[in-house]
């Protein structure tokens, strides 16, 4: 034991003695981890790549998309797994909402609202209450066009509630599908891409409607240059919300395959809002038929309608 203690004490003294000569020497400890300093992190990552990363998704966000992964065990006939894509609170619904009507330049709806907890609660309701909303905006603005006309009389359009219904939820899930396996299959092309899931992408694109539900009630003004004003407003707030989740994810491809597919995605969109406002707005004026007024005499006098 007196060696023992004799050999610590010497060690000591050596390093006392290494001290001594050198005060700047750095002296490290078994028990404290080796850090890199970040001047030589930083070399080790290729430089740009840090914020494509940051803006896809594809650090951090590919951790937490398995974790979700894992925690969606259940078998897919259960309840329980469909439960877990409407487990989601009203504050980062309202969130999210808040997102798609004022996008921020440069940020990605997928990275910044929708990576953590895709949902599906959202997107249902935002085209379920845009369905009614241009159906019974469609039948107010159609009466007070004809509002005052002696030959008009009313009658609820309730076919529109069905036609809208097919439009708003076709839009809202075949064009997702579509947009979904084309980046899976550009995936496999090239190998830079990053393939959003099709839940990601469906989120997307029912927030994204969120602002036609109030564009729709002001579409009931009886002036189309209003209304195309509206429409453009709208159109623009939403598309940019695709345009800047979707070309990051393609920007890397070829530069007519990615510009082509950017451009399908806007065209698709300003088609659902442009259809929607002739179709349900700027319905042509109906002819009506001539009232026949029978006269005194036996013989009929038709009136004509101005």
């Amino acid at each position: 034991i007196a060696s023992l203690v004799m050999y610590l004490f010497s060690e000591f003294d050596d390093a006392a003695n290494l001290l001594a000569a050198n005060p700047d020497a750095t002296t490290i400890s078994i028990d404290e981890p080796v850090e890199i300093p970040k001047n030589q992190r930083s070399r080790l990552q290729e430089p740009g790549r840090e914020e494509d990363d940051e803006l896809l998704g594809t650090d951090d966000s590919d951790k937490t998309e398995l974790l979700a992964g894992q925690k969606k065990s259940a078998p897919f006939w259960t309840f329980e797994y469909y439960q877990t894509f409407f487990d989601v609170d009203t504050y980062q619904v309202l969130d999210r909402i808040k997102g798609s009507v004022f996008p921020v330049p440069g940020k990605n709806f997928v990275r910044l609202y929708i990576r953590s907890n895709p949902d599906l609660y959202g997107p249902f309701w935002i085209c379920a209450t845009l369905v009614f909303t241009i159906a019974v905006s469609g039948n107010l603005s159609n009466f007070f066009i004809h509002l005052g006309k002696p030959t008009y009389h009313y009658v609820p359009e309730f076919r529109k509630v069905s036609i809208a219904a097919t439009t708003i939820y076709a839009y809202a899930w075949l064009v997702p599908l579509a947009l979904w396996g084309f980046l899976m299959w550009r995936n496999s092309k090239v190998m830079n891409i990053v393939s959003y899931s099709f839940l990601e992408i469906v989120c997307v694109y029912g927030y994204s409607l969120f602002i036609y539900i109030p564009t729709a009630i002001l579409w009931i003004i009886p002036q189309k240059v209003v209304r195309w004003v509206l429409v453009m407003f709208s159109l623009c707030l939403s598309g940019s919300v695709l345009v800047m989740t979707f070309w990051p994810a393609v920007r890397d491809d070829n530069r007519r395959i990615a510009l082509a597919t950017v451009g399908t995605i806007v065209l698709l969109h300003a088609l659902l809002s442009v259809g929607c406002l002739a179709y349900f707005f700027d319905a042509p004026e109906l002819d009506f038929p001539a009232p026949i007024i029978p006269a005194h005499n036996g013989t009929t006098v038709i009136t004509k309608s101005q």
